[in-house]
């Protein structure tokens, strides 16, 4: 590849001075052996000695291990950042020289570079080990990214009972990250029975302060405590650019690999390095994303800064008018055109006169600005030139530093943020590919749509079911049903005022003898009904496949006073629903892959156990659905609908819940389980018929094997039971 201009030889100059400085400290692994016993090992080393002593069963040698590789990194950032800090000042002069009458070519840019590596490799080489200086592979850097050594912990500390309050403290700290993890969730109810273990040993060890300072700030905001407010989003504000910085400096300070060099005048060997330090500038850029992304999330929450911004000027506005200017000049930065923002300052020129001229830009956010812009332009320079992959983190970006090549993405991307802006909530735009229409059935008539329920994609149709097969369908649950079933075998997953109890076909159809299998084809039907009733009425262009069918009933407890829970709290059924952001992450815990989602009801002799739908802030209620035999409720899975059901404060609610999918591959497969062992009874009905025959002829040997055949098919495809549930 030949170089395009002397603009472009600048471009690859520049960026090899960056990539120099930060990969020379990689070379500087040669230090002396005799103080290796007094500096930093590596940390993935400790990490696997620890992890190899945890399945040898040695658990105190174990968490001596674990924990001084956690300790370890710590102190390896810390080093690194100090190092960094204190060389910032290294090859200033010869900098300065550059700047002011040299060329990037020139020899003070190379005595810039090497003071500065120098003083880096010095400063760590005295506090880190020649091999702790060395890259950790990905493996570990996931491991301890999703705090794995915690989980080990916790069941070292566990083996060792007079430690089981650092259990619990472990645990916990896994749990923030891994939500999902149910075992874990089970270990730390455990712990808080255990004696001895109080509610404030299940402390976060790796709290992430400018989290904390948000949520503060939030709930603040929500009592409309606006001085507190004020102070908490500041601190928030603060704290985020810090976290920022920090993941900013990590990037230049860790050990990169620079690739073998293809000869003095090749070419391709500085595109090579040129990539690399596009790779340190993406590294630096993405530190927004890791900071804005809460624990046990893989979103990051867009707009980070300029939403904290926005915030903190609401605040300061109910009675701190100038900080309110200086953070709304701030937020202008990011947002330079905003009319609302752009209003508001003429409104402050108005008020506060010409004081308002005295209240300057927060000099930590301008600078932030200004490098952020100045890494984009050399990103969207190599991507628009050099092939480089970058995805930018930002809303806030401006046109012009988007080249005009890649603008139509850029486009797209402002398209959403102009939605934002102009305060268009989010459960507006429904994209699941649902549109209503007729209702095919007899009988079956529309009780309310999307009108009357005050959203979109919804609808309630009274007549599915019949008050005799509401009768036989509960008559089934009272049977059959198991106590915790769905639910991990929790008893009050959502209230303690509360008892669930789950039935699924397969279930039903393993307990012969117990229940009338007349009624257990009867609730496999009723999900081929809904399901065909919901097809046709929202008219999905593709497929609709049952992906979970769950008869539920909830029943109310004695003590029923005061109570201010609900049955089910506010959820999404295919997202998780962030109701202080109004957003919701498509990712796991939350079943992705449901489309459309339903409620049959079996009775209504209870008292509360309303369905009830919100807003993405899920207070807002918008309409409420009460129970009735027959009584259908459908709506598409995604965050135009989150939902909740209100207490049960008296009698046992049923009803049939069940979610559709488009991906065949999502499709339930113990529906086809009992459909085929269905089929196997039948043909053995038939085979009998033919036996009975066959021995009035004589043929009773070849009935006698076929009858033998049966039951064994039957039985081994009722034990194959799965454990599959639904957890939301």
């Amino acid at each position: 590849m030949a170089l395009r201009s002397e603009h472009f030889t600048v471009y690859v100059a520049l960026c090899f001075l960056l990539v120099a400085l930060c990969t020379l400290t990689v070379r500087a692994s040669g230090g002396s052996g005799s103080k290796v016993l007094s500096l930093l090992q590596p940390y993935d080393f400790l990490y696997y000695s620890g992890v190899r002593a945890y399945y040898g069963e040695e658990w105190a040698k174990a968490a001596e291990l674990l924990e001084k590789s956690i300790q370890t990194k710590e102190a390896l950032l810390r080093a690194r950042r100090q190092c960094h800090d204190g060389c910032v000042a290294s090859g200033t002069k010869a900098f300065n020289k550059l700047s002011e009458e040299g060329s990037l070519w020139d020899l003070w840019a190379l005595d810039w570079i090497q003071q500065k590596a120098e003083c880096l490799r010095f400063c760590i080489g005295h506090s880190v080990a020649p091999t702790g200086q060395l890259p950790v592979s990905n493996d570990i850097e996931y491991e301890f990214n999703t705090r794995n050594p915690y989980n080990f912990l916790q069941v070292t500390y566990y083996k060792q009972l007079e430690k089981l309050k650092k259990a619990a403290s472990a645990a916990h700290t896994y749990f923030v990250a891994n939500p999902s993890h149910l075992e874990m969730r089970n270990n730390i109810e455990k712990y808080r029975r255990m004696e001895g273990v109080m509610e404030d040993d299940f402390q976060d060890r790796e709290t992430e302060k400018h989290w904390v300072l948000y949520d503060a700030a939030m709930q603040h905001e929500a009592s409309s405590d606006w001085l507190q407010a004020a102070e908490k989003w500041r601190a928030c504000v603060n704290e985020t650019l810090w976290r920022i910085d920090e993941c900013r400096v990590q990037c230049e300070v860790s050990p990169q690999l620079l690739p073998e060099d293809r000869g003095v005048d090749g070419v391709d060997g500085a595109f090579e390095k040129a990539a690399l330090s596009l790779s340190l500038l993406s590294c630096r850029q993405s530190c927004v994303t890791q900071v804005a992304t809460r624990p046990g999330r893989i979103s990051a929450q867009e707009d980070f800064l300029p939403t904290q911004l926005e915030h903190l000027h609401i605040a300061q506005f109910k009675g701190d008018v100038s900080g309110a200017l200086q953070t709304l000049r701030s937020f202008l930065l990011f947002y330079p055109n905003d009319r609302d923002s752009l209003d508001n300052l003429q409104l402050y020129y108005e008020t506060l006169g010409g004081d308002a001229e005295s209240h300057g830009i927060q000099p930590e956010i301008a600078k932030y600005v200004n490098q952020s812009l100045q890494e984009k332009s050399l990103l969207y320079f190599g991507v628009e030139n050099l092939n480089f992959t970058f995805t930018d983190p930002d809303l806030w970006t401006p046109e012009d530093v988007v080249p005009e090549s890649l603008r139509e993405n850029w486009a797209e991307k402002q398209v959403i943020n102009e939605k934002i802006k102009e305060g268009d909530q989010p459960a507006e735009v429904d994209d699941s590919g649902f549109y209503a229409g007729p209702v095919p059935q007899m009988g079956v008539t529309i009780t309310m749509d999307d009108d009357a329920l005050n959203g979109t994609n919804r609808v309630v149709l009274d007549g599915v079911m019949t008050e005799k097969e509401c009768d036989k369908i509960l008559q089934l649950a009272t049977v059959a049903a198991s106590l915790g079933d769905g639910y991990r075998g929790r008893r009050s997953p959502h209230t303690p005022h509360e008892t669930f109890e789950g039935l699924t076909v397969l279930r039903a159809l393993s307990q012969e003898g117990l229940v009338d299998q007349s009624d257990t084809r009867l609730l496999h039907e009723l999900g081929e009904r809904v399901r065909t009733l919901l097809h046709s009425y929202f008219r999905s262009p593709s497929g609709l496949f049952i992906s979970f069918t769950h008869l539920v009933c909830r029943s109310a407890a004695t003590e029923q006073e005061g109570r201010m829970d609900l049955s089910h709290p506010v959820h999404v059924d295919n997202c998780l629903l962030e109701p202080e952001t109004k957003q919701c992450w498509r990712e796991p815990p939350a079943f992705i892959h449901r489309d459309l989602s339903a409620i049959l009801y079996l009775n209504d002799n209870f008292d509360g156990g309303e369905l009830f739908f919100t807003q993405r802030d899920a207070k807002t209620v918008t309409a409420r659905v009460k129970p009735s035999c027959g009584r259908l409720v459908g709506f598409s899975s995604g965050p135009v609908n989150p939902h909740g059901v209100t207490a049960v404060t008296r009698g046992r609610r049923c009803a049939l819940a069940l979610w559709f999918t488009k991906e065949k591959l999502y499709r339930d497969m113990e529906r086809e389980e009992a459909e085929a062992l269905w089929a196997a009874d039948g043909q053995s009905a038939l085979k009998k018929d033919k036996e009975e025959e066959e021995e009035k002829e004589g043929g009773a040997t070849a009935g006698r094997n076929a009858r033998s055949h049966a039951p064994k098919e039957r039985s081994r495809g009722r034990n194959a039971v799965t454990g599959r549930k639904d957890e939301l």
